[in-house]
């Protein structure tokens, strides 16, 4: 009897620590899903971290510069995109006090090239907000002015003279289709705004096909007529709010002036400051080496 008592207790001890151990299993489950969540959430509605790719934000952003962007900026959007799922979804945007502002640095959803109904791939851009829905902008010998008013050149950024004569990029083709801009002497263009009415013609549709392809119809033109959706239209309304971004370094950035206008719904948040910052060309085999690029003047700088 003192031995199968003696057995039964063992069992019981045995199974309270099996039960234990599932018990803080589950617990450490919980938690670790509570913080995937957590995080899950922050990045895809709060903040979210960004590397500078490419030069056409120099000497304000720098190539190897790592950012915090704040999603929460101009109100609480929906992605249009979730993990896993390449195709894009609809996006809305519970608007709060602050829009953005002319001469926010904003992170946005590359919109495609010029010709591009849907980008090739999904990537965010970093440019500066230079036009504002309703604006009429221009550049001439490379000064841009919005509303007939000129706009300051960003303090960091690089700029080049070109009162004395103006400098075509290779890429000839500008935004809008069968423009005759450059990159230094553009416009006026009006930028969209929400409710615009757009009056269509044969000879102009060219310029405005792209957005209303983009903002979901489909266009052509036959006898001199032009159809959207299969019906005769001369007008078209807007669908929502339009931003015309430039590159701290205009004469290496592709921005506005090449592919267009960037949708509202595209606008991913505004940059905050570098929270790191490197050579990314050097390889983090190199230890030693990897570390020496760290810039350590630029950790922390708030984007302006």
């Amino acid at each position: 009897m003192q031995e199968q008592s003696a057995h039964s207790t063992s069992q019981d001890q045995s199974q309270q620590k099996e039960k234990g151990l599932a018990s803080t299993l589950m617990e450490y489950s919980k938690t670790i899903l509570i913080t995937v969540l957590a995080a899950l959430l922050l990045k895809v509605f709060v903040l979210d971290a960004y590397r500078i790719p490419s030069t056409s934000m120099e000497r304000t952003l720098q190539i190897g510069d790592f950012l915090l962007v704040n999603k929460l900026a101009y109100g609480l959007r929906t992605p249009r995109h979730l993990p896993l799922i390449a195709q894009t979804i609809p996006s809305f945007t519970l608007p709060f006090f602050q829009t953005i502002h002319r001469g926010d640095v904003i992170v946005f959803e590359f919109p495609g090239s010029r010709d591009e109904i849907i980008p090739v791939e999904h990537v965010n851009y970093v440019k500066r907000c230079i036009g504002l829905p309703g604006d009429t902008l221009e550049i001439h010998s490379g000064i841009v002015s919005v509303n007939k008013i000129l706009i300051p050149f960003p303090p960091h950024g690089i700029q080049t003279d070109h009162t004395n004569g103006t400098l075509s990029r290779q890429n000839p083709e500008m935004f809008p289709q069968g423009s005759a801009f450059n990159n230094v002497d553009y416009g006026p263009i009006i930028v969209p705004k929400q409710g615009d009415i757009l009056k269509l013609e044969p000879a102009t549709i060219a310029q405005w096909r792209m957005l209303i392809e983009r903002e979901g119809h489909t266009v052509r033109t036959a006898d001199n007529i032009i159809l959207i959706d299969g019906t005769a239209a001369s007008t078209y309304c807007v669908r929502q709010n339009y931003y015309f971004v430039l590159g701290d370094n205009r004469d290496n950035s592709m921005d506005s002036r090449y592919w267009g206008f960037v949708p509202d719904d595209h606008v991913v948040g505004e940059a905050l400051f570098v929270y790191w910052s490197w050579d990314t060309e050097v390889s983090v085999a190199n230890v030693s080496e990897k570390l020496s690029t760290i810039r350590w003047k630029r950790i922390g700088t708030l984007i302006r």
